[in-house]
């Protein structure tokens, strides 16, 4: 254990942090945080993202759903910096909407496995630390898919709705331990991954436009935002909640039309 450290140096540790909303994240908490670990499955964008960072910062390269990787890389958190104060549970994979009759069980049980296997190693091991110490925040990363229906989306909509099941479940576990556990659910954030799908005709832009009352797609810093909240101290009495981040989508209930006037003020503009 390096004891060098302040014990006010904290440390994040945010997965999934190669790209789009983790690196988003990433770099929000390095305004806040002395030192942000990036962990991402790829070791070279874990690595180039930590170093565009600053020295203070680390990436290691972690596959969340082999426990040997998460346990190893919350070693090397506290051998680096001593202590652990905040985790992101980020990680991800990209998923086709594919229906439910061509779903195969192979790509089912890895889009679960990252999801949730990923959350459940991630999470067990960073309250081992939390748990010791009284203190930490968790924030996980839900879906709008995991809060209501969407077609061809069966397994990412499973496996979200599970982190927001796991979130209330380890919430309620260790809120007496000083921990507190939340998630964000993001509508639809442009972020590579997206650009790609709409460059390839696979996602119209048109369509989630409309259907969402703020009339246009997030930013990934827009959830880095509210990541960066929840694990703050401004959210201290803040435990068990997922948190919409979607421009309106999940409040608004009535047909796409009914945003006419919406749509007319985004083109007037």
């Amino acid at each position: 254990m390096n004891t060098d450290q302040p014990d006010t140096a904290r440390v994040a540790v945010v997965t999934g942090a190669g790209d789009g909303i983790g690196l988003a994240t990433a770099q929000r908490l390095a305004r806040d945080f002395e030192h942000v670990v990036i962990a991402d499955v790829r070791p070279a964008a874990a690595f180039a993202r930590a170093a565009e960072l600053g020295q203070r910062h680390l990436g290691v390269a972690c596959d969340v759903t082999n426990e040997s990787d998460v346990v190893g890389l919350f070693d090397a958190v506290l051998q680096r910096f001593g202590r652990l104060d905040v985790l992101v549970n980020n990680a991800g994979i990209g998923e086709q909407s594919v229906m439910t009759l061509e779903q195969t069980v192979e790509g089912f049980d890895r889009i679960l496995a990252v999801h949730l296997r990923g959350t459940f190693l991630a999470s067990r091991e960073a309250a081992r630390h939390f748990v010791a110490q009284q203190s930490g925040a968790i924030v996980n990363l839900g879906s709008i898919a995991g809060l209501a229906g969407h077609p061809g989306r069966n397994a990412y909509g499973a496996a979200k709705a599970g982190i927001v099941a796991m979130t209330e479940a380890m919430a309620s576990e260790w809120a007496r331990d000083g921990i507190r556990v939340n998630a964000v659910a993001p509508g639809y954030v442009m972020t590579d991954l997206v650009r790609d799908l709409i460059a390839r005709g696979a996602l119209n832009p048109s369509d989630i436009e409309d259907r969402t009352p703020m009339a246009r797609f997030a930013r990934p810093e827009e959830i880095a935002e509210a990541i960066a909240f929840l694990a703050s101290p401004s959210a201290s009495y803040i435990t068990g909640v997922t948190l919409p981040v979607d421009g309106g989508w999940q409040a608004f209930g009535a047909p796409p039309a009914r945003l006419g006037r919406v749509a007319d003020k985004r083109e007037s503009h």
